[in-house]
């Protein structure tokens, strides 16, 4: 078969995605339109409406024109930004694996779209495009700072984009939980809405739009020299660092004011590119140029079959919705692709002590001791004007102190539960960045408790920890599937984590976009909060989280064989299978007892393991157990500053101990990157 040159690919997608452009505008403009085709040209054109019934013909005529036009409009244009957008990312980056979602500019957006919406409500209708570039590039400029400009084509840029993301987007929870009344006019917004009453945002869209020209017109040369590498581009010339900035505030401009106009889209930057490279476009021009058109085409078929399942299930589906449910599986495929088991992204741990002394251990006790003590005798009074005073600490009154200690055990066991699986799955994976809310598997107890809550009517807190768990296992077998063809190499579950999480992130983000007190209250659940544990629910948790850290310790000599090789493992007369079967039972049942009773948490499955290590606690028994005295310390602390650093009003548990735990994280990278 004769192979086919470039210029009838570049043809031959050109049409396809103009014919898919067609056929699927055709079907977006009579999904919820009564007017026939031929009514639709009329009005287009300038024609009268006709119809036998006057107020039906009226009310349909300008719906169409007034809410279908336009929301075709704004797709096909935010489509088409999204797609050429990612496109200039990922040449720039010389990384296929790069979007404004993996590189943390579209989180950094929405934070100061909600900061803006909070505290400058003068700005929002003039300013709101300015606030989200400075945001985006914010969190773009340190994510580079973090991987840094020679690792640009890695998987650190992506693994601190990913972390980024999360520590932006529980500052922007933080402030909407603590600003309640400005939280429903953004729901929907966040979720990603494309309807529209009218041409004002296409309109407002359009001019700011015009830089996207310049990058057809002047990014492929650079971009094309760039593929040299920065030292083979500055041989012929090139200022790299001047144009790489130049044009990475270009693409932050066109992802903000695609954000300020119709919210969070994802996936669309990522899969238009890589489909395009997947059809044999490889030159600059080419690339930017189709993935416009196949970002648009994306867009639009996500877009109709919003509005297909909303008539359907007589509801309203965000379209950023559907973009997550469809771009979730393409990432994860891409994935598997681009990824291989030698990525050995890592982060190296060295202990700052060769050995755990005592010590150390005593000293590790004493912070989690006054941590209980301040949280059960510290007495704060709206009046006062310091934290400590004369006359502060006492014992609780009985009213107080039935308030305080279910809230205490709450935190301690959380610590100790995410602390256990997080040093489960990291010695059983072989991988230091293993963690349940970074592989997904607390979005996936997430999920299914607030599908589970909405579906019956009930409350989060008084839904059944077993559906949590369904939920947390789920996905946890579904990474491990995903992640054994490639040897759970550090790239492929990392990418394969955030697929799932932004996937079942943007179901919850859908119950959310609804806007209902219901939705307030699934945010409040979703910081992470130990205000509603009630006192039976502490106890049982307390009980449950220690049978199971008992066992946990129990298997600690399997764990041990485990992460050393399973081949070594079974020489040792291990059944590696059904031990490593039981454990990750063992990882599912603590993240969906943590999920079910505070809410999901982030970061301490991470950082106490790692945090356990540095203290020198290299053995698997010892790093259990220090690092669930550490996950301790760690909730306990941040429940009573939660309670503190602006009181009377409070900062949820979760909420805090991600944006700890994210600049921890990142901090860490750093270091990394240094040595």
């Amino acid at each position: 078969m004769k192979k086919q040159s470039p210029i009838g690919r570049v043809l031959g997608l050109t049409c396809g995605s103009l014919g898919a452009i067609v056929l699927l505008s055709l079907l977006s403009l009579n999904i919820e339109s009564p007017l026939p085709v031929w009514q639709q040209l009329w009005l287009q054109f300038g024609g009268a409406q006709a119809s036998a019934d006057p107020a039906q013909g009226s009310f349909a005529s300008v719906y169409w024109q007034q809410a279908q036009l336009p929301r075709l409009a704004i797709t096909l244009l935010i489509g088409g930004l999204l797609g050429a957008t990612g496109s200039l990312m990922q040449q720039l980056t010389q990384n296929n694996l790069t979007s404004p979602l993996t590189l943390g500019t579209s989180s950094g957006a929405w934070l100061a779209l909600v900061v803006i919406n909070i505290w400058f409500t003068d700005w929002v209708a003039d300013d709101s495009a300015m606030a989200a570039m400075v945001g985006a590039l914010f969190a773009f400029s340190l994510v580079v700072m973090i991987a840094g400009l020679r690792n640009m084509t890695g998987l650190p840029l992506i693994v601190s984009g990913m972390v980024v993301n999360i520590l932006f987007g529980a500052i922007a929870t933080a402030l909407i939980t603590l600003n309640s009344q400005f939280a429903q006019n953004i729901f929907m917004w966040g979720a990603g809405d494309l309807a529209q009453d009218g041409w004002d945002t296409v309109l407002w869209l359009l001019p700011r739009a015009v830089p996207v020209l310049a990058i057809f017109f002047f990014a492929p040369r650079i971009l094309t020299l760039l593929r040299l590498g920065h030292q083979g581009a500055e041989a012929r010339g090139l200022a790299v660092l001047p144009m790489f900035s130049l044009f990475i505030i270009l693409a932050t401009w066109l992802v903000s004011i695609s954000i300020t106009a119709v919210g969070m889209i994802s996936f669309i930057g990522l899969l238009a590119p890589n489909m395009v490279r997947a059809f044999g476009i490889r030159t600059a021009r080419n690339e930017l140029f189709a993935s416009f058109l196949l970002g648009s085409a994306l867009l639009l078929l996500t877009d109709s079959l919003s509005m297909l399942l909303s008539v359907w299930l007589n509801t309203v589906i965000p379209s950023g919705v559907t973009a997550a449910a469809i771009g979730a599986p393409a990432l994860i495929w891409f994935s598997r692709k681009k990824t291989q088991a030698q990525d050995q992204l890592s982060v190296s741990l060295t202990p700052l002590t060769p050995k755990l002394s005592v010590y150390t251990l005593s000293l590790i006790i004493l912070v989690l001791i006054a941590g209980l003590a301040v949280s059960i005798f510290m007495q704060l009074n709206q009046s006062d004007s310091a934290w400590l005073w004369e006359g502060s600490w006492q014992w609780p009154l009985p009213y107080q102190w039935s308030l305080r200690w279910p809230r205490l055990l709450a935190a301690i066991f959380s610590g100790i539960a995410l602390a256990l699986a997080g040093t489960i799955l990291q010695r059983m994976i072989y991988n230091p960045l293993a963690s349940p809310d970074i592989l997904g598997v607390s979005s996936g107890a997430t999920f299914a408790l607030v599908f589970f809550s909405l579906l019956v009517g009930s409350t989060i807190q008084t839904s059944q920890w077993g559906i949590a768990l369904l939920g947390s296992g789920m996905v946890l077998m579904l990474l491990l599937a995903l992640g054994k063809r490639q040897k759970f190499a550090p790239a492929s579950l990392i990418l394969i984590g955030i697929s799932l999480t932004a996937s079942l992130e943007a179901f919850v983000q859908f119950f959310l976009a609804k806007g209902t007190l219901s939705s307030y209250k699934i945010l409040l659940w979703l910081s992470g909060s130990t205000y509603r544990v009630s006192e039976q629910h502490a106890l049982l948790f307390s009980l449950a989280i220690g049978l199971i850290a008992g066992v946990v310790l129990l298997l600690a000599r399997g764990l041990t064989l485990i992460s050393i090789g399973r081949s070594f493992a079974q020489a040792r007369g291990l059944a590696t299978e059904r031990a490593s079967m039981i454990l990750l039972i063992l990882v599912a049942l603590l993240c969906a007892l943590v999920t079910s009773t505070v809410g999901p948490l982030a970061f301490i499955g991470l950082v106490a393991p790692h945090m356990a290590i540095l203290l020198g606690a290299q053995q698997v028994k010892a790093q259990l157990i220090i690092g669930s005295l550490i996950g301790a310390c760690l909730m306990v602390w941040a429940d009573w500053l939660g309670q503190t650093l602006i009181f009377p009003r409070q900062i949820a548990a979760g909420t805090l101990v991600a944006i700890l735990g994210g600049g921890y994280f990142l901090g860490l990278m750093l270091l990394n990157r240094r040595r």
